[in-house]
């Protein structure tokens, strides 16, 4: 069982922790439900009621959407799920696969799961960049080469065994121009950020599909649903992988019918890694710059629950996937706020193992931070 997470963020008080104080305490019927009893059935209870009706009716409102929310949330559960619930994860005898693992969010989930006695598998182009305990095992692995996966996975299956976890984490952005991106630029956004996800998941989806048993967790962005300047080819990966994830999950359902067949979307915002050095951000308060810490205790806490789940990080972000729906000029005005987020962006570069060295004021670029970025 995943452990609980604290009302406020490491982030502090931002709109996340209004909306966590919302959901633990006033849409809880747990403490809402004793409370209308006693002014709606008990005499003293109707007295305070008779001398407070506006807050009386309140209360009742509240109970109502606090047992709305707990029914709604109870039909997601189920629906993502397929009501099927999975009992047979043995976290000493499952095997993780994470991309992008050799630090950064990527680096904080593998130490997470292999916290829980996970045999967790790290493919990355660079070494780690944390001390590992001996049940983590590094593969230095450019997923954007069918045949490198094709030998890795052969590999993988044969010295730590099958992966049933799967977390697609690795990504990268170049921060471009629509213009200005090379072809080499776009093509490699788009092998890491998507094209990998087919060629993982070929290698080792079949052992999840035979066993019924296993969980996919697509590491997306928020950039899926309302890119910028700048980021076009980096939002349009994010959106592909959103699809990515829908299509695998109605596939596992209706194709292959393993209904208990796990899958995870994580859409996070803004984090305190190296990509977004420079990013601006306007809206701190509503849209606050998460630790990574957050977003990985995100990802390992849903694995330990053993459910699929789509997690928006930080969760003031629920408001973007609805902006489809929504009136032009309203979103346009979603949309024209993001114009500048890019102005200043420096963020660390992925280097392409195979086809570039870059440079940096300093000599070589520090690779350290590069690869394991999201």
């Amino acid at each position: 069982m995943a452990p609980k997470q604290s009302v406020i963020p490491r982030e502090g008080f931002v709109m996340d922790a209004v909306l966590n104080i919302i959901k633990k305490f006033a849409l809880n019927p747990k403490y809402t439900l004793p409370l209308f009893i006693f002014l709606r059935y008990t005499r003293k209870g109707q007295d305070v009621s008779a001398d407070h009706q506006t807050l009386f009716r309140a209360l009742r409102n509240v109970l109502f959407w606090g047992v709305l929310y707990r029914v709604n949330r109870y039909l997601n559960w189920g629906a993502r799920n397929n009501w099927a619930k999975d009992n047979s994860w043995i976290w000493d005898k499952e095997v993780a696969l994470v991309t992008g693992g050799s630090g950064g969010i990527g680096g904080l989930v593998v130490k997470g799961l292999a916290d829980k006695g996970i045999k967790v598998v790290v493919l990355d182009v660079i070494d780690l960049t944390y001390e590992a305990p001996s049940n983590v095992y590094f593969y230095r692995c450019d997923i954007t080469s069918t045949a490198k996966i094709a030998e890795v996975a052969e590999e993988i299956r044969t010295i730590v065994g099958n992966p049933t976890i799967i977390v697609n984490n690795a990504g990268v952005a170049r921060g471009n121009a629509l213009l200005e991106g090379t072809e080499k630029d776009v093509r490699f956004t788009f092998d890491v950020n998507i094209l990998a996800h087919f060629w993982i998941l070929r290698e080792f989806l079949p052992h999840i599909l035979k066993n019924n048993h296993g969980h996919i967790v697509t590491v997306a962005s928020v950039a899926g649903y309302q890119t910028a300047p700048h980021m076009v080819d980096y939002g349009a990966t994010k959106a592909a992988a959103i699809s990515f994830h829908e299509g695998l999950t109605l596939e596992l359902k209706h194709k292959y019918k393993a209904n208990k067949v796990r899958t995870t979307l994580v859409t996070q915002g803004l984090t305190r890694t190296p990509l977004f050095e420079g990013f601006q951000n306007d809206s701190k308060f509503i849209f606050p710059q998460q630790h990574p810490e957050s977003v990985a205790d995100g990802i390992v806490d849903q694995i330990l629950r053993g459910e699929s789940d789509h997690l928006i990080l930080p969760k003031s972000y629920n408001i973007l996937p609805g902006l489809r729906g929504q009136p032009i000029w309203w979103r346009t005005l979603f949309a024209d706020a993001a114009k500048d987020v890019m102005n200043t962006w420096k963020g660390r570069q992925v280097i392409d193992p195979n086809k570039e060295t870059k440079e940096s004021e300093e000599g070589t670029e520090d690779v350290s931070k590069s690869g394991v970025l999201v």
